[in-house]
């Protein structure tokens, strides 16, 4: 049976089975300190019954006013545990934290323009496209992100995930 509990520091030694998968983002030790200091309720794993990590969410909360929302840094599952219904257990984890324990009006994400299975897996949970990032992937092969958003509770309107309408660049971002 899988569980989920809190990210603990001594995982990140322990997460190279899903971390050396190609359509995972990595950072560096620095980056998941910052994350599990300042927001460790959104930096969850989830367990294996031999205590292996069969994937993580790696979140936080940003914004001001009606802009306060919970943001997926990085929702990631090993290979060999895809299939499971283990992304949609993390995000609905983030999902709920975010609307009861920070009151956020919605949860957003960044996605690469390219990658038509995570958006569609996306979708079924609910995002929308919001809007075009122009060039938001630098590095040696550039590329475009939608910015998903799902409007949570406290946006009864759904307001936050009215589509903007025309692409953006980086440099317009909120946050």
């Amino acid at each position: 049976m899988t569980s989920t509990r809190p990210f603990h520091m001594n995982d990140l030694f322990r997460f190279n089975n899903v971390n050396l998968d190609v359509l995972t983002e990595t950072y560096n030790m620095p980056f998941y300190l910052s994350y599990m200091s300042r927001w460790p309720e959104l930096f969850t794993v989830a367990e294996a019954p031999d205590s292996s990590i069969m994937g993580y969410m790696l979140g936080k909360s940003e914004g001001a006013e009606n802009l306060w929302h919970g943001h997926v840094s990085a929702v990631t599952v090993a290979p060999m545990y895809r299939r499971l219904g283990l992304a949609k257990t993390l995000m609905e984890d983030l999902e709920s934290t975010s609307s009861q324990v920070y009151n956020a009006y919605f949860v957003d994400l960044f996605v690469r323009a390219s990658n038509s299975l995570a958006i569609s897996m996306y979708e079924k949970f609910g995002y929308i496209k919001y809007r075009r990032v122009l060039g938001y992937y630098s590095g040696d092969d550039p590329e475009d992100a939608w910015d998903m958003r799902k409007a949570l509770e406290r946006d009864k309107e759904k307001k936050s995930t009215i589509p903007l309408g025309r692409p953006i660049h980086p440099s317009e971002l909120e946050w």
